[in-house]
């Protein structure tokens, strides 16, 4: 398996996520908006969130529906509930990935398990293929030390999806071939990801800095290049890299519901409406 980078892809543009709150009012940082959907396909959304103040977080995500793609929740500090109507149950913890696909439809709250301390984490929103938006829902937790690692000189990758240098993530889709690494980079140290052309990639860092890319801003990396490669800064650098497959279809987005077209968008929330996404309990 090629490892190395002999083209990096460089970057595109320079990305400062946008303050504000979901849920029963949880204070995060939206970095990937609606408007860059098209230009990163088949990612939709990434939220970040950290504080150690509970009044930022502790009313958590009470009951809301869900449509036709899969969210991805990486929580780094603290703990966090999960319920849904397709009768999942379980606690997301430091290091802990839950991956959720909501097809056809599903209901869960995300409810923190704490009251104070820190509460730090991402959510990533994944596209489906038009094909499977409607299939059953799917969860799966992954505890941190569940989560495959690659190490070399001076770098950790934790490989929540896809692969890297051999080794396989947690989770694999066909459909969108999403790459999930979360990178812990010695301060000098570079890491290289082969990526193909097509594929879209961008990069958020959460500690530190890498290559041209300050703390707190997210790279979106030009398509030509044989792939990615990033150095950390002085004082290290934790960051994570997120790529994927285009899924070059319509995307129709209205709030947690994400289809093809508008009169499937009108199904979802007659659905919803109707009672035929069983509330969570």
């Amino acid at each position: 398996m090629n490892t190395t980078v002999t083209h990096p892809r460089s970057i595109e543009r320079l990305i400062t996520g946008q303050p504000t709150s979901d849920g029963a009012g949880v204070k995060l940082t939206r970095v990937l908006t609606q408007d860059l959907q098209r230009r990163l396909d088949p990612f939709l959304m990434l939220d970040a969130f950290g504080s150690d103040s509970a009044d930022d977080y502790i009313a958590g995500f009470p009951d809301h529906p869900h449509r036709g793609f899969e969210t991805v929740t990486y929580m780094l500090a603290g703990r966090m509930r999960h319920r849904d109507s397709a009768g999942n149950e379980g606690l997301l913890q430091g290091g802990g990935v839950q991956w959720m696909t909501a097809g056809r439809g599903v209901i869960h709250s995300e409810l923190p398990e704490q009251s104070e301390g820190r509460m730090e984490g991402f959510q990533l929103w994944l596209n489906l293929p038009a094909k499977d938006k409607m299939n059953p829902p799917w969860y799966r937790d992954i505890q941190s030390d569940d989560l495959p690692l690659w190490q070399g000189a001076g770098v950790v990758a934790r490989v929540i999806a896809g692969a890297t240098h051999g080794v396989q993530g947690a989770v694999q889709r066909d459909g969108t071939e999403p790459l999930y690494l979360d990178l812990h980079l010695d301060a000098g140290k570079t890491f290289e990801q082969p990526l193909p052309e097509s594929h879209n990639a961008f990069v958020y860092v959460y500690r530190g800095a890498v290559s041209g890319v300050a703390l707190q801003r997210m790279a979106i990396f030009g398509n030509a290049g044989d792939g990615v490669r990033l150095t950390a800064g002085a004082d290290g650098a934790r960051a994570i890299l997120i790529a994927g497959k285009p899924l070059k279809e319509p995307i129709v987005q209205y709030g947690p519901f994400v289809m093809n077209t508008q009169q499937e968008i009108f199904k979802a929330v007659e659905d919803f409406r109707a009672g035929k996404l069983v509330q969570a309990t």
